[in-house]
Parts: C-alpha cells; sequence; structure tokens
C-alpha cells in the first residue's frame, strides 16, 4: 500500500496506513531487550544496516532507554564504516553480509562507545540481492560482550520494507536470547 501523508488521520487510518502493528512488535520487544539491559546494568551500541534504524527505535521507543542505549548508526557504506566507526580499510573494504563482518562491526561499536554489548546487523533488504551475491533476505546478525554469537537469517522474500521488519525483530529476538544465554 503507498503511504499518503496528511494531518488528521483517525485511529483506524493510521492503523491501516503505518502498519501499527509491526512497530508495537518492536517496541514490546524493545522494551523487554531494554529492561533485561537494565537488570544487568548492561549498555549497548548498535550499527545497523539493512534495517535502516528500526532495530535503535525499538530501543528508543521505550521511556528510560537512556540507561542502557548509548548510541547507534546506520552503517550503510564503506564511507560510514571508516567515518562513524573508524574501522581499518581492511575491514571497510570486506564483504560486508557475514557473520565474520558482523562480529568486527559488533566490537568496534561496544567499543567506540565503551558499552557493555555491541550488536551489527548487515545484509541485503531487497528487492535485489547485494553486490555480494546474497539474495534479497540475506543478514547477519552479532553481539559482542561477555560472549560473543552470531547468527545468519534468510527470509527468502524480496520485499525491501517487509525484510526490514523481520530484520529489526529477529534481531532483537537475537540479542534477547545472546543475553539471557550470557546469565
Amino acid at each position: 500500500m503507498k503511504r499518503r501523508y496528511r494531518r488528521g488521520f483517525s485511529a483506524a487510518e493510521k492503523t491501516e496506513l503505518w502498519d501499527v502493528p509491526d512497530m508495537d512488535r518492536l517496541t514490546s520487544l524493545g522494551s523487554t531487550l531494554g529492561e533485561h539491559l537494565k537488570m544487568r546494568a548492561d549498555t549497548v551500541g548498535v550499527a545497523e544496516s539493512s534495517s535502516g534504524g528500526l532495530i535503535s527505535a525499538a530501543l528508543l521507543a521505550v521511556p528510560g532507554a537512556s540507561a542502557y542505549f548509548l548510541g547507534g548508526g546506520v552503517i550503510y557504506t564503506r564511507t560510514a564504516r571508516q567515518g562513524l566507526l573508524g574501522l581499518p580499510k581492511d575491514v571497510i573494504t570486506m564483504r560486508a553480509a557475514t557473520e565474520e563482518y558482523a562480529l568486527i562491526v559488533a566490537r568496534a561499536i561496544r567499543d567506540r562507545l565503551e558499552a557493555t554489548w555491541g550488536f551489527c546487523e548487515t545484509g541485503a533488504s531487497g528487492p535485489t540481492g547485494n553486490r555480494y551475491g546474497d539474495a534479497p533476505g540475506h543478514s547477519c546478525f552479532a553481539m559482542a560482550g561477555p560472549l560473543e554469537r552470531s547468527m545468519t537469517l534468510e527470509t527468502g522474500l524480496s520485499d525491501r520494507e517487509e525484510n526490514m521488519w523481520r530484520f529489526a525483530e529477529e534481531s532483537l529476538s537475537f540479542m534477547e536470547r545472546v543475553l539471557g544465554e550470557a546469565g
């Protein structure tokens, strides 16, 4: 559905036009994750790419997010890799949509922000694959902190926006699982 912008939408129109349940679902996951981080007195930094900022938005939509969210960025290009993360040239030019790359970036954002945890999401949202030959719907996640974990998600979808929502939702769930595993 094409989104239209005007003032004065009814609640029903907002639900229909803006897919409110998707953001509600992300905010719910972000709230659970935020509470877990606060209980542990842990902090997190986020470097995301093909989710376009949805992971950070979900974490920041929760009142009191400053207790655990130190910062984040959409690291979408090689220029951002260098400028925002200060990564060395061999990392800037490496194949991005891999678990290896995701772990490197998760460590970098953690160290740069002096956070307990660093998280990275990198992939191909669609409608076509990326320049590395990954199909749309391919994304890699990594969490670096007291323990390190990574995973790859393949949605099998070419719809860019749907993949972005799925990447964000699975990222938040993955982060919660890693925190649970950390104890």
